[in-house]
C-alpha cells in the first residue's frame, strides 16, 4: 500500500511537468519525508517530452531536498532515434550526465536502425526495457510508466 501511494505521488508530480515543471516548485515536508523512505526511482517512456519531463521532476526532488540514491530512465520506442551524438536531446542531457541513469533498449535500436555507436555519451544499452524495469522493481525501485 505505501508503494502505491508514492507511485501515484511520483505520477502527480509528473503530470505536473511537461518538458520542465510548470506546476509545483516546493514539496509539503511530508512528501519530502516519504520519498525519502524509498530513493531508488525508475521510468520507462517512449517519447521526448517524457524524456525531459522525468530529468526536470529530478530537478525538483533535489531541489526539494529529496536524497536519491538511483535515478534511471529507461528508453524504449521513437525517442531512441533522437538520443543520438549532435542531437538536442544530448545538449539537454548534459546537466544529468553520472546522476541519472540512461538505459536504452537494444530492440527499440535493432528497429528503427539505431547503431549504438551513435548514441551519445552516458547512455547504456539494455537488451529490453521491459525486463530492465522488472529489474528495477525487483530492486525495489519507485517505478512509472510513459
Amino acid at each position: 500500500m505505501k508503494n502505491i501511494l508514492r507511485t501515484l505521488l511520483v505520477v502527480i508530480l509528473m503530470l505536473a511537468s511537461g518538458t520542465q515543471v510548470y506546476g509545483q516548485k516546493k514539496l509539503d515536508q511530508q512528501t519530502a519525508a516519504d520519498l525519502q523512505k524509498t530513493p531508488k526511482y525508475g521510468f520507462i517512456l517512449t517519447t521526448e517530452r517524457h524524456f525531459k519531463g522525468v530529468l526536470s521532476m529530478y530537478d525538483l526532488l533535489i531541489e526539494n531536498g529529496v536524497e536519491i540514491e538511483e535515478y534511471e530512465i529507461v528508453v524504449k520506442g521513437k525517442v531512441v532515434t533522437l538520443l543520438t551524438k549532435g542531437s538536442d536531446l544530448e545538449e539537454f542531457f548534459q546537466k544529468y550526465k553520472g546522476k541519472v541513469k540512461v538505459s536504452v533498449c537494444s530492440v527499440a535500436m535493432e528497429k528503427l536502425g539505431v547503431a549504438e555507436e551513435k548514441l551519445f555519451d552516458g547512455l547504456d544499452v539494455t537488451p529490453t526495457a521491459s525486463v530492465r524495469m522488472l529489474q528495477l522493481q525487483a530492486n525495489g525501485y519507485n517505478t512509472l510508466t510513459y
